[in-house]
């Protein structure tokens, strides 16, 4: 086997440890947080960004196979982990997942009702949307929303 296809392989498989790690603190801390009804795999494969994957997997695959000090790689691999572990917690993963999941002060037209809010979950199907005039969260069909 190549060296590259070694390294590409060793960083595929080491970074989708930290994504699970990232995703799972994402859905204990802010999925069930707001009792939307969306799966872990489907939150895992619906939320990945090719680009930043391909990136890590890459910067991995290259410190553990091509980079021969030990120590940096260790250390560097061990920092990451720790950060993505981070998201296991309460505080940190509601945050992390606000960052990447929430859209702040939305409008929304749906039916005959315009919504303003903020969108806490873009499903496949519907939309997790908190209306500020209702203060409650309400699930909204994307195929009914007017654009």
């Amino acid at each position: 086997m190549s060296k590259f296809f070694q390294a590409f392989l060793t960083g595929v498989f080491f970074t989708f440890i930290l994504d699970f790690f990232l995703f799972l603190g994402i859905q204990q801390n802010y999925i069930k947080l707001y009792d939307i009804n969306v799966y872990y795999n489907i939150l895992f494969a619906d939320n990945q960004n090719i680009y930043i994957y391909l990136f890590f997997t890459i910067f991995i695959g290259y410190l553990i196979i091509y980079l021969n000090n030990s120590k940096i790689s260790v250390t560097i691999l061990s920092i990451m982990f720790f950060l993505v572990v981070l998201t296991l917690f309460k505080d940190v993963g509601t945050e992390v997942a606000k960052m990447l999941l929430m859209k702040k002060d939305v409008t929304i037209k749906w039916k005959k009702y315009t919504y303003r809010g903020d969108i806490y979950y873009n499903g496949r199907k519907n939309i997790s949307f908190y209306d500020y005039k209702l203060k409650r969260i309400i699930l909204l069909n994307k195929q009914e929303i007017k654009k």
